[in-house]
């Protein structure tokens, strides 16, 4: 194919399909850096990966990354997850936002992408995927109804903290009555007064057949919603008066399976990386 044809192709590309700025799809990856490669991992992801794995990939308007120092990873619950084995592991959180209906064309390119980047050892091998999946956006919930940034927003604004929840329900008609009571009853309220501004909601979607072997297929595609909670304040500074108790949203309808608070990263430094153990 000439590079004029290439070129043409993106034209017709752009001219056709869904291109709103609705987060109908997100990549939630958390990972835990192999030990005395934390330096090595934060740099390569930083400086590349982040960039040639995800922002320079079609449809994917926004990410964000986040991390969980030693004090934070503390704070974690429940002590025995389904999802982080121990719970502290996976120190490392990057968000990242997809345009909705455009799922499967940023697969095509993102599995294609990752085996060029595999190829040309591209790729830091030390570290392991804790908890890594695509997802499908099903609500938001704000705290301050129509006011304030929306969810298209979250990886742009300023936040100065995210809490990872996971919850399983016992099937999928479980799933669904948990995800409806936590839209309309449980959400609202926590919400109220405390420094969480939204929580976007998701359940995630099977990762494809020729995903990189270092992926782990996912788990609970039929039962499992996670949660985004976006803070407005150091989760820190709060987590005592307004999210110790988290581990219990939900419980009577499922099992809360992580809790987890994270700050951001300071883009370009190595902030954070000597306290991660």
């Amino acid at each position: 194919m000439s590079e004029e044809t290439r070129s043409e192709t993106y034209a017709e590309l752009a001219s056709v399909g869904p291109y709103g700025v609705r987060p109908g799809h997100a990549l939630i990856t958390m990972v835990e850096p192999h030990p005395g490669h934390e330096y090595a991992y934060n740099r390569w992801y930083e400086d590349d990966h982040y960039y040639a794995g995800a922002m320079a990939m079609p449809w994917m308007y926004a990410g964000r990354r986040w991390v969980a120092t030693r004090e934070l990873q503390d704070l974690r619950a429940p002590e025995k997850s389904a999802v982080a084995r121990p719970v502290t592991a996976g120190c490392y959180l990057s968000t990242y936002w997809i345009t909705e209906g455009r799922y499967d064309d940023h697969m095509k390119w993102t599995v294609g992408i990752n085996k060029r980047l595999n190829r040309d050892a591209r790729v830091h091998q030390e570290r392991t995927h804790v908890f890594t999946a695509f997802q499908d956006h099903e609500t938001t919930v704000y705290r301050d109804g129509a006011a304030g940034p929306r969810d298209f927003h979250a990886l742009d604004h300023p936040y100065a903290g995210l809490i990872l929840q996971v919850i399983d329900a016992e099937g999928p008609g479980e799933r669904a009555e948990l995800l409806e009571r936590l839209r309309t009853r449980d959400l609202p309220r926590r919400l109220t007064g405390s420094p969480a501004a939204m929580v976007t909601v998701f359940r995630p979607t099977p990762l494809p057949g020729d995903r990189m072997t270092y992926v782990k297929q996912v788990e609970g595609v039929d039962t499992r919603l996670t949660l985004l909670w976006f803070l407005e304040r150091d989760p820190r500074e709060c987590w005592t008066e307004h999210f110790a108790d988290l581990e219990t949203l939900g419980a009577d309808a499922g099992r809360v399976e992580l809790v987890a608070p994270f700050i951001p990263t300071v883009p370009g430094t190595d902030r954070y990386v000597d306290e991660l153990r």
